[in-house]
């Protein structure tokens, strides 16, 4: 079953690609011509290039992005002890690292920066890193885990810390494959992935009962002051894409009971937590 959830993923995204729906369109309306359906054409690539442009020039995605970024907030205070740091893999470009026999990180390269800077801030807590391929046509590659462990090592994170899981295809495998790991089976972990993918990896840690606190990096949106017609279209998509995938996704993992919520929320101790410290940091001298 897992195989089947896999694959039909990796199929319907490719119908669903906000980047590719697009070229669909062009090529349906491109089609109604030639059969000299020029009413219906019509319709078809008006209302696409209407779309396209208004992708290209204001970065619209962020509507979409900012709700999955700002559902978790880093926290204000990190705890004195915790028994683990899991990074989800995501942040390595694993098919250039793989064509040119490189260490390549991709745009999600802040997990390795976090997990660096918490490995410094936690001198005597193993790393976890939880990643294979997400690519139907590189599995089984066996470079995964080298790679990571390579990257990871690079940074400064001595190997002796390191716990590698890379086998898992997808967030609910990374959880899936790792709890058997996980130094303590009931410890607290932090979870470092990016922002817009956190509320579906808290989901599926809580659905299978590990206990995670949120550390999310990599934003992809613009605060409201600086979002600006741009007319930047990969710089828009880099955004679109990656907000649509997630909503579809948190819909999917939730009607598969693979997470807790359509929308997991923060944990509520950690969030009054977190208010209560920016109260007391707000408060006049």
């Amino acid at each position: 079953m897992d195989n089947l959830f896999f694959i039909l993923s990796k199929v319907l995204w490719a119908f669903l690609s906000p980047g590719n729906l697009i070229i669909f369109a062009l090529l349906w309306g491109t089609f109604l011509l030639s059969l000299n359906r020029i009413r219906s054409a019509k319709r078809v690539l008006y209302t696409t290039s209407l779309l396209s442009f208004l992708i290209m020039a204001y970065p619209f995605s962020d509507y979409l992005m900012q709700p999955l970024e700002s559902r978790f907030a880093k926290p204000v205070s990190l705890p004195e002890k915790i028994d683990g740091i899991i990074v989800l893999g995501g942040g390595e470009d694993l098919k250039r690292s793989l064509s040119w026999n490189v260490e390549e990180l991709g745009l999600g390269g802040d997990r390795y920066i976090a997990a660096a800077e918490l490995a410094k801030r936690y001198p005597n807590t193993p790393i976890i890193f939880t990643g294979g391929s997400g690519l139907v046509q590189l599995q089984n590659t066996h470079g995964e885990g080298a790679l990571a462990k390579t990257l990871l090592t690079t940074i400064g994170i001595n190997s002796e810390r390191l716990i590698i899981e890379s086998k898992s295809r997808n967030t609910y495998e990374n959880f899936l494959y790792t709890k058997p790991l996980l130094p303590i089976e009931n410890g607290h972990y932090l979870l470092v992935t990016s922002a817009y993918h956190m509320p579906r990896a808290v989901g599926v840690a809580r659905q299978q009962g590990v206990k995670v606190t949120a550390y999310p990096v990599d934003y992809r949106s613009n605060s409201d002051d600086l979002r600006r017609w741009d007319f930047d279209l990969f710089d828009h998509l880099k955004a679109l894409e990656p907000a649509w995938r997630e909503w579809i996704g948190l819909s999917a993992y939730h009607l598969t009971g693979k997470t807790t919520a359509l929308f997991p929320p923060p944990d509520e101790y950690t969030d009054s937590r977190t208010r209560a410290i920016e109260l007391e940091q707000n408060q006049p001298n």
